[in-house]
């Protein structure tokens, strides 16, 4: 008996999945989020014809912003004013993403780690240092975890 593409199709193979393509965030501060994000972070904001077509009515009334980074990821901002954590401790609430990561040069970590602090992040915890590298962790203007790790030096 010949099984049909679908009956053998159970999972997506290996390496079928390239890379991530974007990752979508939901924001309340519009202006807060593309400084965190773009001066910050210093992540390059898309504009004019790089901003996705299917953006680019929400770009122009701006309730969407793109960033994009060294990697070629996208970073989605979506304006969402009325958005409300279930808890004003983000420690404490709950989404279905744990956090954002961004891999970082290890000679330029503590660097990293100093622009956070002068610019008042709030900090969840670290820096850390684990045998898979250093990692610190904190919350973007809407209380998304976001992390900036490197791999151990050598």
């Amino acid at each position: 008996m010949v099984s049909s593409p679908q009956q053998e199709a159970k999972s997506i193979a290996t390496g079928m999945l390239r890379r991530v393509h974007h990752i979508a965030l939901n924001v309340r501060d519009m202006a807060a989020s593309r400084h965190f994000y773009g001066n910050v972070l210093g992540l390059r904001e898309l504009t004019g014809a790089e901003v996705p077509e299917t953006l680019k009515e929400l770009f122009e009334k701006g309730e969407a912003a793109n960033f994009e980074t060294p990697d070629g990821t996208i970073v989605d901002l979506f304006w969402k004013p009325n958005l409300l954590p279930p808890d004003p401790d983000p420690s404490k609430c709950f989404t279905r993403a744990g956090h954002l990561a961004f891999d970082i040069n290890p000679d330029l970590f503590d660097h990293a780690v100093e622009v956070l602090r002068q610019n008042e992040i709030a900090i969840d915890h670290g820096p850390v240092s684990r045998p898979t590298g250093r990692g610190i962790y904190f919350y973007d203007p809407d209380g998304f975890l976001v992390e900036i790790r490197c791999d151990p030096k050598g």
